[in-house]
């Protein structure tokens, strides 16, 4: 799927799902989700037009040492982390109770890149003994949901890069509340644009995603084999929105 505005749509109205959207993004100590550990996250809720109506915000000691590279992005350091962070094992365990509320509750949780941050939850969930999140639903991807509706558009994909495409401020990225709520509002961005080629409840379209996600590692893969990058027996890892 790949439409844009001015392809004149039957009209609809925007999704239901837009009243109120659960937001989840975690800080950490680096990029592989079995490997490294949270050092900030934020759980909360928007209005239908953006607005917080809740939030919450933790500090872990992740019980290693965060390497430069991650500090350099997201501001936290060994030192601070030690310092004022909590314990590991309670942050896990109290971002899972409030992530798994939010589904409870039949509310949609959006995660730019999901995988990411719902994998990562995972591993750090089995790793301090809290019983994971094995199966979230209702989540939105906005990465996955704009790749979708504007496949051909060139440059990143990145939040910060897609935030201004759709208009959406974001004064401190990789800061783990302010970009749980830009996702967010990117998200309640594309349901107001493509609101006609989207399903119309949030679990249709988590199991939309589904698809999609794995249809976009596919084409990625190619296109890394094509260039070198990527060996012909390799491939990229399209489950979606854990893995």
């Amino acid at each position: 799927m790949s439409h844009r505005p001015s392809d004149r749509p039957p009209l609809r109205e925007v999704p239901d799902w837009m009243r109120v959207v659960g937001v989840f993004d975690l800080e950490t100590t680096g990029v592989d989700v079995a490997v490294d550990r949270i050092v900030t996250a934020h759980v909360g809720l928007l209005d239908a037009d953006g607005g917080v109506v809740r939030a919450r915000d933790w500090l872990a000691d992740p019980g290693v040492a965060i390497p430069e590279a991650a500090s350099g992005i997201h501001g936290i350091t060994t030192s601070h982390a030690r310092t004022h962070g909590r314990p590991a094992r309670e942050v896990v365990a109290e971002v899972v109770t409030a992530v798994r509320a939010v589904l409870d509750a039949g509310i949609p949780v959006v995660a730019y890149n999901a995988p990411f941050d719902f994998s990562m939850l995972k591993y750090e969930s089995l790793r301090h003994g809290v019983p994971p999140i094995e199966d979230p639903s209702p989540v939105i991807d906005p990465l996955v949901v704009d790749k979708a509706c504007d496949r051909w558009r060139r440059g990143k994909r990145t939040l910060a890069v897609v935030a201004a495409h759709y208009a959406v401020r974001l004064d401190a990225a990789h800061e783990a509340s302010a970009d749980a709520v830009a996702a967010g509002r990117v998200a309640q961005a594309l349901a107001g644009r493509y609101a006609p080629w989207l399903p119309a409840t949030a679990h249709e379209l988590h199991t939309s995603q589904i698809a999609w996600a794995r249809a976009q590692a596919e084409s990625l893969t190619d296109y890394f084999i094509r260039i070198g990058r990527l060996e012909p027996d390799d491939r990229l890892d399209g489950r979606w929105p854990i893995r």
